[in-house]
């Protein structure tokens, strides 16, 4: 490949100058030869006694010549000597030359040996490793995309699982471990990580701050995260370099139609490819290992993790929430309120104010689709739907069923605009509300814009958690009363996982039951066989 002009200007400002070509070499890491070349085109176009030879370097005499073989000599004993010692030594030999001098000549001659990276092997369940890598797949099907491959690897046995996700996010991770956890029959008692948001936060004083969040999934399955130091891929060897082995031998060479495919694919390959190979270190098959090592994983738990990632939608005026940039139907009854919905890996459960399942839709993976459930739509019958929606209205007291009464008058459907005004008023106190519906009957402003804009003026939004439900806010309530938790330093996390560790251990009894009035609770999840 041919230098650009900035490498080709730095070459040859750096040989003016008296740099050696090899020296040149070893810091813009470009051949020799190439080196040699261009210099040689630079001679012939500024010399023409010599168009093609090189002009010969004129090598000026130090006062470290002398000490050439004595400096060597040190260097040999102590490849990792300073130059402030070196120069040191010198002079006690005798050289009265500078340090600076010194300095140039260390810079270019001292051997560089790269140390040695030490593999060691562990005893069987003692450690795992697992991270991400991301590649750009052109499916049959789906056309070009960027997936994220999940590995998570026994250090024994080397027996890996692998999946292609959509994203790295914490949902997502947690997913793939319990996957992985279930794939493996069990969990290795530690596992290496380098510095992924999901799992460390920050470093301070040289020790890693873990992710609450993933702590406690870590606590739950019983392992311990190992976050690795920065800039050192080495110590995670044993799952970096099978990502290799699986851009050659699972996505080299074949197509794939969909995500889904691919994931399909990957598990064959796992079970009839990697699993069955002669591994190069252990010179035995992972699954022939992984049956040695199986009996020292740690089981997994009676109750699977909850990785779902729940939010907060208001339902609007068609009886929709919206996430993702989609939309997903709700009972009609239900127009204007705010729900809590669970998002898990291909499912999207929708809750009432209650924490009772209302809804559940297949996971859309396009964008600005819709997905409506026919039983969720209002009645046929318009005499039972204003029915429903002025018991609704009652709620706002007499200025309510006035608002809406007058609403009928004016639109000729005026049920689609009623439900429109709800969506709105449940974003703004009872107060605000009445005295908007007010201020609209006293000028015969009725409508949703109108009262939009009267609401803009005179009213104040409720704040996020005054939207969500009483049972919610009693929740956050307790959070706010408890009494604040001081500071701990970076070294009392893994004492906390430690010690809930050998708790475990030592407690017999079934560990006590949370609420299950709690979205998102594992339990309650179990007792849907939505797990």
């Amino acid at each position: 490949m041919k230098p650009s002009p900035a490498q080709e200007n730095e070459i040859i400002s750096r040989w003016t100058s008296g740099q050696g070509i090899r020296s040149i070499s070893r810091d813009t890491l470009i051949s020799r030869h190439v080196i040699s070349r261009l210099i040689a085109q630079h001679v012939a176009r500024t010399s023409s006694e010599q168009p093609l030879a090189l002009t010969p370097r004129i090598v000026r005499k130090t006062k470290l010549d002398p000490f050439i073989d004595q400096l060597h000599q040190l260097l040999e004993r102590y490849p990792g000597l300073t130059v402030q010692r070196t120069y040191e030594e010198l002079r006690g030999l005798g050289y009265t030359g500078s340090y600076s001098t010194v300095r140039t000549y260390l810079k270019t001659h001292r051997p560089k040996t790269k140390r040695p990276t030490v593999r060691f092997e562990t005893a069987p369940g003692t450690q795992a490793q697992m991270d991400w890598s991301t590649y750009t797949i052109d499916f049959q099907q789906e056309g070009r995309r960027r997936v994220e491959l999940f590995s998570y690897i026994l250090s024994y046995s080397r027996r890996q699982y692998i999946s292609f996700t959509e994203r790295q996010d914490f949902e997502t991770t947690a997913r793939e471990h319990i996957a992985a956890f279930e794939h493996l029959s069990g969990a290795a008692a530690t596992c290496l990580y380098d510095n992924m948001k999901v799992v460390v936060t920050r470093w301070e004083d040289g020790q890693p701050v873990y992710n609450t969040r993933f702590l406690a999934f870590a606590t739950h399955y019983g392992f311990r995260p190992w976050a690795c130091q920065p800039e050192r891929p080495q110590t995670k060897g044993k799952v970096e370099r099978p990502f290799d082995y699986v851009e050659k031998n699972l996505l080299g060479g074949r197509t794939f139609r969909s995500l889904e495919h691919l994931n399909e694919v990957a598990s064959w390959w796992l079970a009839e490819v990697n699993d069955k190979r002669i591994h190069g270190t252990t010179k035995r098959t992972p699954l022939e290992l992984h049956e040695q090592e199986k009996a020292h994983l740690i089981p997994l738990p009676g109750i699977r993790f909850d990785t779902a990632h729940v939010v907060y939608r208001i339902v609007d005026s068609e009886g929709c929430i919206t996430y993702a940039d989609n939309r997903y139907s709700v009972p009609w009854r239900l127009v204007g309120q705010t729900l809590p919905v669970r998002i898990l890996e291909n499912r999207l459960q929708i809750y009432s104010s209650s924490v009772d399942l209302v809804a559940e839709h297949n996971l859309l993976r396009c964008r600005y689709e819709k997905q409506i459930n026919e039983s969720h739509l209002p009645p046929k019958d318009y005499a039972q739907q204003l029915i429903i929606l002025r018991e609704k209205y009652a709620k706002w007291g007499p200025v309510g069923l006035e608002y809406f009464d007058g609403l009928q008058k004016k639109f000729r459907y005026g049920r689609r605009d009623s439900a429109r005004v709800l969506s709105l008023l449940h974003g703004y106190p009872v107060s605000d509300g009445q005295t908007a519906m007010a201020r609209a009957i006293q000028y015969h402003a009725y409508g949703y814009q109108s009262l939009e804009r009267i609401l803009a003026h005179f009213g104040t939004p409720k704040p996020n958690w005054e939207l969500l439900s009483q049972s919610q806010q009693e929740t956050l309530q307790k959070l706010t009363e408890s009494t604040s938790v001081e500071a701990r330093r970076s070294e009392e996390y893994q004492q906390l996982i430690d010690s809930h560790s050998k708790a475990q251990d030592d407690q017999t009894e079934e560990p006590p039951r949370e609420d299950p009035s709690v979205p998102g609770d594992p339990e309650n999840e179990d007792d849907r066989g939505t797990a």
